[in-house]
């Protein structure tokens, strides 16, 4: 699994500017939903980005999105996203 968040951030970097990246995986914690896909992710993206704080939350999450829909078609079910200012 950590070869696959690899991946994913290195993905992300290679298309949106940010200084830091957390991948959390809380899919443990949807095991039991009713809308739960075994095999699939569900994810806490937690950003320290000035640039992704600079436009819009709307345009950030659309961003972030859009670079990771083939993940959403094989892989993640569900997205939280975090954004932070770099400090």
């Amino acid at each position: 699994m950590k070869n696959y968040f690899e991946e994913l951030k290195k993905k992300l970097k290679n298309n949106i500017n940010f200084e830091e990246l957390d991948i959390v995986d809380n899919t443990h914690l949807h095991t039991g939903h009713k809308s739960f896909s075994p095999g699939k992710l569900h994810l806490h993206l937690k950003f320290k980005s000035n640039y992704l704080k600079s436009i819009s939350k709307l345009d950030a999450q659309r961003l972030i999105m859009n670079v990771l829909k083939e993940e959403f078609k094989t892989s993640i079910h569900a997205l939280e996203i975090s954004i932070e200012k770099q400090t």
